[in-house]
C-alpha cells in the first residue's frame, strides 16, 4: 500500500518531513485481558470532558455489575474506545487511562495499547483522539442504520484497520503531545476551579435559604434574626407565559438581520443571565403576536429536559420577546429583590422538578406553580443574599469564560497542528 503524506499548517521549528498515513493496527495492539483475579473493582466510564473516570464519581452511582470478573482490566496509559454515541461524541470517544493505575471496563469497549512507545508517542496518540480527524474512518466502517440504542456496531478488526496521519519522527510526535498535555493541565486546573465555585454556590444555597418546612436558614448575615414568611408564589408575584404565533415554520416570522431577539429555553444560561446572543430574531409582523419583556425581568423555563432545561432562570439583560415555554414574572405584590427572587425560583425548581409531566419533553404548568411555597425574609436580607449570589455568579461567569477561551485556543491549535 502506498503511504499518503501530508504536512500540518503549524509546526515546531526544525521539523519539515511530511507526515505519513498509518493503520492504527500497525502502531497499537488490542487488550483483552479479563479481570479474572479481581485485580480491580473500580468501574470506569468514558466522559468526553473528563476522559476515563470512575462511574461513581461521574454518575453519582454505580452502573457496572457487582461481579466484574468478566470485565476488561485496563491499566494506566492504555486506551479505550467507547462506541456509545452522544451529543458530545457523535462517533463515540477514545480516551487514555490517566487518573488511576487500573480499572475495569465493560467488554463493549475496545481496549488497546501502544506496540512500541519508543516509536509512537502516547501523548501524541491521546491528543490525536481529541481531534475529530478519526471520525471519518469510524463513519466509513459504521454500517448505515447500525446504531442500536446509541451503540455503534463496529467490529474490533475494522476499528484497528482505520488510518491516522502522524509524523515520522518520534521527536515531533512527542513535542506535539507534550504541548497539548500542558494545555490540558491548564484547562483541567480551570475546570476544577469552576467546579469548586459551583460547589460553593450549591452549598451556600442550602445554607442561606431555610430547608423545606423551616423558617430560619442555617447561615445568616449579621443583624438578621427574624423568621422567614412562607408565601405561595401566586401571592408574591403575577406571572404569565410567553407566546409565539403558530406555526413556528412560517418563514415570515423570522428576521435574523434586523429582527428583535426572541428568547427560548436554550438562550437561558446556567447562571442568571441570558446567553450573549439569542439564536433567533423575529420579524416585525410577528412582534404583535408575541410576548414582550423589558430588560430586568425575571423569567424561568417551564419546559424541556428535566435534567438540563426546566428551572433555568434569568434576569433579562435586554428587551426581548419570549417563547411560550418560558414563564414571565410581570409584577410583585410584596417588596422583592429580583436577584434574591430569581435565585429562590431556581432553587425551588431544583426541588420541584419531579412534579413535571411528560416523557422526553417535560412541563411544569403555570397553574401548578401558583401553589409553590417560597420563604421570604425582609427586603434588606433579600438584598444581602441577592448580592452575595450575584458576586458568586460573576466570578463563576469569569472562570467559565476563561475556560471557554482555553478550549477555543486548544481547538484552534488542534486544527492547525494536525495534518
Amino acid at each position: 500500500m502506498n503511504k499518503i503524506t501530508k504536512v500540518p499548517k503549524l509546526r515546531f521549528p526544525k521539523f519539515t518531513d511530511e507526515w505519513e498515513q498509518r493503520k492504527l493496527g500497525d502502531v497499537v495492539e488490542r487488550v483483552t485481558r479479563k479481570n479474572s483475579n479481581l485485580e480491580s473493582n473500580l468501574p470506569l466510564t468514558i466522559s468526553a470532558q473528563y476522559g476515563l473516570i470512575d462511574q461513581n464519581e461521574f454518575f453519582d452511582r454505580r452502573i457496572a455489575s457487582k461481579d466484574v470478573s468478566g470485565y476488561y482490566l485496563i491499566k494506566h496509559g492504555e486506551f479505550a474506545y467507547n462506541k456509545s454515541t452522544s451529543n458530545d461524541a457523535e462517533w463515540g470517544a477514545i480516551k487514555r487511562l490517566d487518573r488511576y493505575e487500573k480499572g475495569v471496563l465493560s467488554t463493549l469497549y475496545i481496549v488497546f495499547k501502544i506496540l512500541d512507545e519508543k516509536q509512537t508517542s502516547s501523548d501524541f496518540l491521546a491528543t490525536y483522539y481529541d481531534t475529530n480527524l478519526w471520525h471519518k474512518g469510524i463513519q466509513a466502517i459504521a454500517a448505515e442504520g447500525a446504531r442500536n440504542h446509541g451503540l455503534l456496531n463496529i467490529a474490533p478488526s475494522d476499528f484497528f484497520n482505520t488510518s491516522l496521519m502522524m509524523p515520522k519522527s518520534y521527536e515531533e510526535q512527542n513535542k506535539i503531545g507534550e504541548f497539548f498535555l500542558s494545555l490540558n493541565k491548564l484547562i483541567t486546573l480551570h475546570q476544577r476551579k469552576l467546579d469548586n465555585l459551583n460547589n460553593i454556590k450549591k452549598s451556600m444555597l442550602g445554607k442561606l435559604f431555610p430547608k423545606k418546612g423551616e423558617k430560619y436558614p442555617e447561615v445568616r448575615f449579621e443583624g438578621f434574626t427574624s423568621e422567614w414568611e412562607q408565601r405561595k408564589l401566586k401571592d408574591i408575584a403575577s406571572f404569565i407565559r410567553g407566546s409565539f404565533p403558530q406555526p413556528y415554520t412560517n418563514p415570515d416570522f423570522y428576521d435574523e438581520k434586523e429582527g428583535k431577539p426572541f428568547v427560548q429555553v436554550a438562550d437561558i444560561g446556567m447562571g442568571l443571565e441570558l446567553n450573549k446572543d439569542t439564536k433567533t430574531h423575529i420579524s416585525r409582523i410577528a412582534e404583535s403576536k408575541s410576548r414582550f419583556v423589558k430588560a430586568g425581568t425575571v423569567i424561568v423555563a417551564l419546559q424541556g429536559s428535566i435534567e438540563t432545561s426546566i428551572g433555568r432562570t434569568a434576569i433579562t439583560q435586554y428587551d426581548a420577546f419570549v417563547d411560550r415555554t418560558i414563564l414571565i414574572f410581570e409584577s410583585y405584590r410584596i417588596p422583592i429583590d429580583k436577584t434574591f427572587f430569581a435565585q429562590s425560583i431556581k432553587k425551588l425548581f431544583q426541588k420541584e422538578k419531579e412534579k413535571a409531566w411528560g416523557a422526553t419533553i417535560s412541563t411544569i404548568t403555570k397553574e401548578h406553580l401558583s401553589d409553590f411555597i417560597l420563604g421570604i425574609p425582609s427586603l434588606d436580607e433579600q438584598a444581602k443574599i441577592g448580592l452575595f449570589f450575584k458576586n458568586i455568579d460573576n466570578i463563576i461567569t469569569l472562570h467559565q469564560r476563561k475556560l471557554d477561551n482555553l478550549n477555543n485556543i486548544k481547538k484552534g491549535f488542534l486544527q492547525q497542528m494536525f495534518a
